[in-house]
């Protein structure tokens, strides 16, 4: 009875349940520019974690965008927590999980092989009756068999990922998948899901071996060795374009016109006068009476003058 009574602590256990946790906290992030986090729920288990980020959704289709991730380690590594069970990615399971992902899409597996940062991958895809493109892809990240040895190497991480958008394309919602980032890590080199690391190309540091800084890098490809200065260039003088004057107003008032060439008479002032009466006759043969300068004042009222 003593030793029962020592085993009993009386202390408080809050079991294992799925919470939610701050985005800064999240184990697998999605591509810089987006969908943005919208919530993360991480739910520990006794042989690792899994956290499911839900992300922007602008669809029609029922149901949430996510990206899942599941940390499968150490058994024992969540005291308290049911073990989650350790099974490969099948074909018949993926589908079920992709169907019921995006409900009433009919999607179609794409058999490409695809590989990003940490693999290869696959993924499905289709479209709904209101024109929305939706994909569901996933990936297994795990050493491969050769890198299994003793103590090391045996985590494994999987990812999940839903997206459905009504003006994305297919090859827009794929770059997701290219550019998640995992965050998380399994402690310890046993639980390491990512194999050996890979090693520096041999022919670095290499003698007889040149790296060339264009396409790449490639060493195929040969740099020209030597080169001829261009000629210098002459500088031309510079041409300085002459003033644009504005033309000059019209005058503002009345035009006064100038008289008539057809009217001068130059010559009027070398010729001599005409006598009084050939100017008066000359001015009876064109019907206008001029008076002679004769019949001026009192001689006006002479019979000569009346004529």
């Amino acid at each position: 009875m003593l030793a029962g009574c020592a085993s009993t602590n009386g202390s408080v256990r809050q079991p294992s349940e799925p919470e939610t946790v701050a985005s800064e906290k999240a184990l697998i992030l999605p591509p810089p520019g987006g969908p943005a986090i919208v919530s993360v729920v991480e739910t520990r288990r006794g042989n690792g974690v899994e956290q499911m980020l839900s992300l922007y959704t602008s669809s029609s289709v029922p149901g949430q965008n996510f990206l899942k991730v599941q940390f499968y380690g150490a058994s024992g590594s969540n005291p308290g927590a049911g073990g989650a069970s350790y099974k490969m990615i099948s074909e018949r399971g993926i589908f079920r999980e992709a169907f019921a992902a995006a409900p009433g899409v009919a999607m179609a597996r794409n058999n490409t092989f695809l590989q990003n940062s940490y693999g290869s991958f696959a993924y499905a895809s289709g479209r709904s009756r209101a024109g929305d493109t939706c994909l569901y892809g996933w990936q297994q990240i795990r050493s491969s068999q050769a890198a299994h040895t003793q103590a090391r190497n045996f985590g494994m991480i999987q990812v999940r990922l839903r997206l459905c958008d009504a003006r994305a394309s297919e090859r827009q919602l794929l770059s997701v998948m290219y550019g998640y980032t995992v965050t998380g890590t399994l402690n310890g080199e046993i639980w390491n899901p990512y194999g050996e690391v890979k090693g520096a190309d041999e022919v670095l540091g290499r003698v007889g071996s040149p790296v060339y800084p264009d396409d790449g890098g490639h060493r195929t490809s040969a740099i020209e060795i030597g080169y001829e200065p261009a000629p210098a260039l002459r500088r031309q003088p510079r041409q300085v374009k002459a003033p644009v004057t504005a033309p000059m107003p019209a005058p503002i008032g009345v035009r006064v016109p100038l008289p008539d060439p057809a009217f001068e008479t130059p010559a009027a002032n070398t010729q001599p006068m005409p006598a009084p009466g050939s100017v008066q006759q000359a001015a009876r043969a064109g019907g206008i009476t001029v008076p002679s300068p004769d019949c001026i004042g009192d001689a006006a009222m002479t019979a000569a003058c009346r004529r």
